[in-house]
């Protein structure tokens, strides 16, 4: 009678506790460093949850390790609901099939919420590179091969691992130079200490329409629908194909009551058309997956981009 009595008393409290939720802040965690593509589309989906939730949902920047700091830091958070972590095709898909350690397991620590958008990724370079189509870029980095050098998010993010793709499908060497995030490599490309990335059109958007940064190319199998003007790489490389895809989750063990406020309201925020808009003008194209969708994409990406390593022969060598 009192083991029956105890449950009922849990099951209780667990479910005055849903209904009370949100009674604070929330903290959407984001593992890049801020103007990056994450960044950008964290703090959309922040200012119009909190109103959703009448709560304030903070930002949390914890740039670092390709998005692995951040992912731990989520993984480790208390399963109550007050901790978001905005996802990435690095966290998820990518980091998995490149390190055995991972600090976080992306099946067992987290549970889906929404998948918000995907995109191809760009090519952008410094506006000084004589290069102004891939093939010029290529021919380039034959002729000087370790002297030029190409910037990325972190070690084992979408952008280190489409330059890898590059150098070993065009058959160039190019050196690679990790930063802690989109938006500080892209600084860098802008500076000339990089000659190019391959990164979100999220992030390279703004440098692009202000002259910064000049773009030679998407990576998807077509078009970018947001820049149709560009052809893709593959055009010049005849199977190169990677792009990214951002979504939020949050840590195992979160009660369903609030699996299902969390993603009813996310949902409400993917369907307005100013955040349509908005997803759109930034280069990628909104997604509003729930959370069995969204579970399903992941673990097809997890096996897709591990087939992509697998047969490019990519290794993590720093």
């Amino acid at each position: 009678m009192r083991i029956i009595v105890a449950c009922m008393l849990l099951v209780l409290s667990l479910s005055a506790h849903a209904q009370g939720y949100p009674n604070r802040p929330v903290k959407l965690i984001v593992a890049d460093a801020a103007g990056g593509a994450p960044d950008q589309l964290g703090r959309m989906l922040a200012e119009k949850l909190s109103a959703g939730l009448g709560q304030q949902v903070v930002v949390d920047n914890r740039a670092g390790a390709g998005g692995v700091l951040g992912a731990e830091m989520a993984a480790k958070s208390p399963p109550d609901g007050y901790t978001l972590l905005m996802t990435t095709s690095a966290i998820y898909a990518i980091l998995p099939n490149l390190r055995k350690n991972l600090p976080y397991d992306p099946v067992k620590d987290f549970m889906p919420i929404a998948r918000l958008a995907t995109a191809s990724n760009v090519l952008v370079v410094n506006n000084a590179l004589p290069a102004k189509n891939v093939a010029e870029l290529i021919s380039l980095a034959k002729e000087k091969p370790g002297q030029l050098n190409y910037a990325s998010a972190g070690i084992g993010t979408p952008a280190h691992l489409a330059g890898e793709m590059l150098n070993l499908m065009a058959e160039i060497k190019v050196v690679h130079v990790p930063y802690k995030g989109a938006a500080p490599a892209l600084f860098d490309v802008i500076a000339g200490n990089a000659q190019y990335i391959i990164t979100s059109p999220i992030a390279a958007g703004a440098h692009m329409s202000g002259g910064r940064v000049r773009p030679l190319a998407t990576t998807g199998n077509e078009r970018n629908p947001s820049l149709p003007e560009l052809p893709t790489i593959a055009s010049t490389v005849p199977g190169y194909e990677i792009t990214q895809t951002w979504g939020i989750v949050v840590p195992a063990g979160t009660q369903p009551d609030v699996l299902r406020r969390l993603s009813d309201e996310i949902a409400k925020v993917m369907k307005m058309d100013d955040v349509k808009d908005r997803v759109l003008a930034m280069g990628a194209t909104p997604a509003g997956d729930g959370p069995a969708a969204f579970d399903g994409f992941m673990a097809n990406e997890r096996k897709r981009m591990g087939d992509v390593i697998a047969k490019s022969g990519i290794v993590l060598t720093e």
